[in-house]
């Protein structure tokens, strides 16, 4: 007899559920009908179909079904890339067997470092959960844009080629391959970031959160006060600091309770992060970074959009309060 399939914790990295998944900034889902308006409207853009093999130009309804129904093919999972600030659409990222990865960013959010993002987080999936051996892709020569985006994401060049589908059908190609055993490289790697962050209380059990301002990494995502622990420094010196940095309000180490932490792996490095519960502080907290504030009920902490380390900590929270 068979043994039954594992479910919940147990199976965690024995394969892609299916189920949704995040980066730093960016959610990833499977494409569907739903999305038919938004790869009418972003794909359509010329700019961003003629560096691309399978998205013609214009670009109709029909087109956009042919789209869908070619994304569910055996074998092959295209995702829609999302901010997780917003919500919103902007872009498309590609994973299968035979054609390797490829991707394309509407071009409102060219230039904001997304499609690397997406790279790294589809290439970590295909290792991680596929078993992918190695991961290839090819772009069109000239297109300096990718190059840099597949770069960035651990690829390394493998020489020219010619097209063979699509708008690449007899063009001019650039190979690129990411084996198994280079990314394990790059990922162990990756440094560890060591953050502090408290969840400040005030007398009707509201926590306060941070938006971060447009211009910094995560922009758009509510977090919990604090930042980097320092070279030689405690955390709950860095908490101290940061709050008067921050926020102009202070504190002392007495007044801060150690609660749970974060362990979550970025594309770029693995962070740890301190939780503290802060109920007593001197000062009325204010924006001193450009960042806007908001004291938030427990329960509605989830409305609040969050990078994916923050998360976890909400539950947490809510049975704490």
């Amino acid at each position: 007899m068979s043994a039954p399939p594992e479910t919940g914790c147990w199976a965690a990295g024995a394969g892609w559920t299916g189920l949704p998944f995040t980066s730093a900034q960016l959610r990833f889902r499977t494409l569907d009908e739903r999305d038919l308006p938004s790869l009418i409207e972003f794909a359509g853009d010329e700019e961003v179909a003629r560096w691309t093999a399978a998205i013609p130009h214009p670009f109709s309804e029909q087109d956009g079904r042919a789209y869908i129904e070619a994304a569910q093919q055996e074998g092959r999972v295209v995702f829609v890339i999302e901010t997780i600030a917003t919500g919103a659409f902007i872009g498309c990222i590609r994973l299968d067997a035979e054609n390797g990865i490829g991707y394309w960013i509407a071009r409102a959010h060219w230039g904001k470092g997304y499609a690397s993002e997406a790279a790294k987080r589809v290439a970590r999936l295909g290792f991680e959960q596929l078993e992918m051996t190695a991961i290839e892709a090819e772009v069109m020569q000239g297109n300096a844009a990718s190059e840099k985006v597949l770069q960035a994401a651990g690829f390394q060049s493998i020489g020219e080629a010619v097209g063979a589908r699509g708008r690449c059908e007899g063009m001019p190609t650039l190979r690129y391959r990411l084996a198994r055993a280079d990314w394990e490289t790059q990922s162990a790697e990756k440094p560890t970031l060591l953050v502090v962050a408290v969840a400040m209380v005030d007398m009707d059990g509201r926590v306060l959160m941070a938006k971060r301002p447009e211009g910094k990494k995560l922009a758009g995502l509510w977090e919990f006060p604090g930042g980097k622990v320092s070279p030689g420094e405690t955390p709950e010196a860095a908490l101290i600091r940061e709050l008067e940095e921050e926020l102009g309000v202070d504190t002392r180490e007495s007044c801060l309770a150690p609660f749970t932490f974060a362990s979550h792996e970025y594309e770029d490095f693995r962070l740890l992060m301190p939780l503290y519960v802060c109920r007593v502080w001197h000062g009325t907290p204010r924006a001193r970074e450009g960042q806007e504030l908001s004291w938030v009920r427990p329960v509605r902490m989830r409305d609040y959009p969050m990078p994916p380390a923050d998360e976890p900590l909400v539950a947490m929270l809510c049975d704490l309060l």
